[in-house]
């Protein structure tokens, strides 16, 4: 293993262990040159997964891009970087336990918005209005009462919700309808 710090090759490991749920082992190495640390991972080479996107093209999955998306969804949101991770851990197994090979980018978007509506709803608003590609307000407006259904308010709260998000949408600054006025 080549030292990210002088490129060396010569190196032990000085910690080794499990990792992401036994599917990988986690070693710390410390290079024999520099004495620089640095953490590896070892894991089971699986089938490689495959994105279909919308315009049909393919291209390899790719977890950091995954992980980059949902970070974009949640910048600061009370969200942790390990929760984000755990969010790409829980898609990246259940794609690779399905062992299809090809998936369609809609169910990967529709997995992450399950996974954020649990977690932080302005983060699922965001990453709902990229995913669907929301383009008027009411958009926005239609998932804010989803979840505030999902989250048990009652008729009343729902019938307040309602009248402020109205109010929201026809008041300055709120929604422009199609000649942008």
């Amino acid at each position: 293993m080549r030292c990210p710090y002088c490129g060396n090759t010569n190196n032990r490991v000085v910690d080794s262990r499990a990792s992401r749920e036994g599917r990988a082992i986690r070693r710390r190495r410390e290079c024999q040159s520099c004495q620089g640390r640095f953490t590896t991972y070892e894991r089971i080479e699986q089938q490689p997964l495959s994105i279909k996107k919308r315009d049909g093209s393919l291209e390899p999955f790719d977890r950091s891009k995954l992980i980059r998306g949902i970070q974009v969804a949640c910048a600061r949101r009370p969200v942790r970087l390990e929760q984000i991770e755990g969010i790409a851990e829980v898609i990246e197994e259940a794609l690779e336990r399905a062992g299809a090979g090809e998936v369609d980018s809609q169910r990967i978007g529709t997995l992450v918005m399950e996974r954020l509506r649990d977690i932080d709803q302005v983060a699922y608003v965001r990453f709902a209005s990229v995913y669907r590609n929301f383009q008027v307000t009411e958009e926005y407006l239609d998932a804010v009462r989803a979840l505030a259904e999902r989250r048990g308010y009652d008729d009343a709260q729902l019938d307040f919700l309602e009248s402020v998000l109205s109010d929201e949408s026809t008041t300055p600054g709120g929604s422009v309808d199609e000649d942008g006025e």
